[in-house]
């Protein structure tokens, strides 16, 4: 009896090592897959976002792209992000420029334990940026309502005025760039997605100031779906003060599903 039921226990003991070494065998590698395909669908926002850029400023440009299947939910919002951008001297002038929803893409990645939270891949938190940090793209990774997800997103951008002198007045040019998604098609999808990117116009307004008194800056805010910024742009004038034109130009992008 004694030699039966020690090859019995033996049995079974090898049984339950197996099953252990077998399920934290499993558990690692399913943790190392989620963990790469969060490291492809960083690369793969990424390209998309290079995708974007490459038709900006262009009227009637196009590119197609297909998005790579990481695991994860892209989700194109064409309605959200709302942006409202304000120019003031803190003296005579005050006033709302821009006002209107500009879109954002989320791409809803796949669990893992770690996906870098917090981490930009592009950009800053900054909801403005001048010409000496002129990087339009906001991309990062937030925690979502279920999983952590990319954003991508794009903030407007006040360059530095130049100036030029006409009867005595000092006549200043900003100009204030702002990218527009929100004539795209509202889109959530998993897998492999192919897309087509489109700059479907770009406006420009701009606004004269005449002011009577010396200024020595123009400050530019902005408020990116609630989170404010600021940039302070250098002004030129003289005793009789300035005329200042701010010039807003909008370049519309439409995102939309693309069939090969």
């Amino acid at each position: 009896m004694a030699i039966p039921l020690t090859f019995l226990i033996l049995f079974v003991s090898t049984l339950g090592i197996i099953a252990v070494t077998y399920y934290y065998a499993i558990e690692r590698i399913d943790t190392r897959s989620q963990t790469l395909k969060v490291s492809m669908a960083k690369q793969s926002m990424g390209s998309f976002d290079e995708a974007v850029l490459s038709v900006l400023w262009q009227s009637s440009s196009s590119q197609t792209f297909e998005i790579d299947d990481c695991g994860g939910r892209l989700k194109v919002q064409p309605s959200t992000n709302l942006l409202i951008v304000n120019v003031t001297d803190n003296d005579s002038i005050s006033d709302t420029i821009y006002d209107g929803n500009v879109g954002q893409v989320i791409y809803e990645l796949p669990y893992s334990e770690a996906s870098d939270t917090g981490l930009f891949l592009k950009g800053n938190s900054q909801s403005i940026v001048n010409q000496s940090s002129a990087v339009v793209t906001q991309l990062y990774i937030r925690h979502g309502t279920e999983h952590s997800e990319i954003l991508l997103r794009y903030r407007p951008i006040a360059s530095s005025a130049t100036y030029e002198t006409e009867d005595n007045k000092t006549i200043n040019n900003l100009r204030i760039y702002v990218v527009n998604l929100n004539s795209s098609q509202n889109i959530e999808s998993m897998g492999k997605i192919p897309l087509k990117f489109s700059c479907t116009e770009v406006e420009d307004t701009t606004t004269t100031y005449n002011v009577t008194h010396q200024v020595n800056a123009l400050i530019v805010s902005a408020s990116l779906d609630g989170v404010q910024g600021q940039v302070s742009v250098p002004i030129t004038s003289n005793a009789g003060g300035a005329i200042i034109n701010v010039e807003l130009i909008v370049c519309g992008v439409k995102i939309e599903g693309w069939i090969r």
